[in-house]
């Protein structure tokens, strides 16, 4: 390993911290499954986190637990009167998007070290010097010397291990978010462009859990894959942070589609951009608002597109009023 520019605050007890201290996610093998390669398992962990969650909200759809209904947004007879595809067609548009999605995966994604593969102490040391400079210039000259000497160790454990791939996430989320705001939004505001396009996806009035990546192929690969890609790319992650980036992804994708406003859901919990949410806009009255997904709302709220229920009451409130006024 390389210790040019740290030695002037790692000794040999903090070395050997770098060299000992993993966090509980870390896996030491080159691959998660041993069996099979991290760039292959990254290109099948979103396929099976999709089918995963849409079928746990299928039996939830099929239970008939009445105790349910509360937390349904629409009820089971709306999704078999309403939407003008059939659920067989939708699985099988789904399948498809899955094979090009994989398809492009292969071509996209390469073989990389994993676990201990990686020389994960010299890439902590590389960041030294960035940690020197930042500390000594939050906390001065001395009082950043006697931190480092104590804490340095410390201090390049969390960035390397903590800091850094939870900003990476983090970018990644709102690279998928900017990237599907705008491109959705151009969508729906080209007429040409829906009518060809995301009109497939909109036959769902009533939106279920597996029918989430139910879209015209074209649209699928330009929104959902070659964004998720294009997030991967801009925040240089590693294989195993992109898969973490598309399973997460996914997952939301899925439950914004799912037909519950559930309490106790966390994919829920953590962001207003949600099932009901997004059902807004698969209904006529929110088709030109509520574009965000899958993760935040800020564009929607910055650029005025956002709609609530309580917007929607209002709207019908003052159109019921501008009725009785022309009678």
């Amino acid at each position: 390993m390389n210790t040019t520019n740290t030695s002037t605050f790692l000794d040999a007890n903090q070395l050997e911290y770098l060299s000992t201290h993993r966090p509980f996610y870390y896996v030491p093998t080159p691959s998660l499954i041993s069996s099979l390669p991290d760039h292959y398992f990254a290109l099948a962990v979103p396929v099976i986190a999709y089918w995963v969650l849409s079928l746990f909200f299928h039996i939830l759809d099929t239970s008939g637990w009445k105790w349910l209904d509360k937390y349904r947004i629409h009820d089971s007879e709306e999704v078999k009167t309403r939407n003008l595809v059939t659920r067989t067609q939708v699985v099988w548009a789904v399948i498809v998007q899955h094979i090009l999605q994989t398809a492009l995966g292969l071509w996209w994604i390469e073989e990389a070290p994993g676990g201990d593969q990686v020389d994960h102490v010299a890439s902590m040391l590389r960041l030294a010097p960035a940690l020197e400079t930042a500390n000594k210039w939050i906390f001065g000259e001395e009082a950043g010397a006697s931190l480092l000497a104590t804490k340095g160790a410390d201090g390049l454990y969390t960035l390397y291990w903590w800091a850094i791939p939870a900003a990476k996430f983090f970018l990644g989320m709102f690279i998928i978010d900017t990237y599907q705001y705008f491109l959705h939004r151009t969508i729906h505001m080209n007429s040409f462009l829906y009518r060809k396009f995301h009109s497939y996806h909109h036959r769902l009035y009533v939106p279920y859990a597996f029918g989430a990546l139910y879209n015209h192929p074209l649209e699928g690969f330009l929104i959902d894959t070659l964004g998720a890609l294009i997030a991967e790319a801009v925040g240089q992650m590693t294989t195993r942070e992109a898969m973490f980036l598309f399973a997460v992804s996914t997952l939301k994708t899925v439950d914004d589609h799912c037909g519950y406003n559930l309490p106790w859901d966390p994919l829920q919990l953590f962001s207003p951009n949600n099932a009901d949410y997004h059902d807004i806009h698969h209904q006529a009255i929110g088709f030109k608002s509520n574009f965000s997904q899958p993760f935040f709302i800020h564009w929607d709220v910055i650029l005025g597109t956002r709609m609530t229920r309580k917007d929607i009451e209002e709207r019908r409130r003052l159109q019921k009023e501008k009725q009785l006024k022309s009678q």
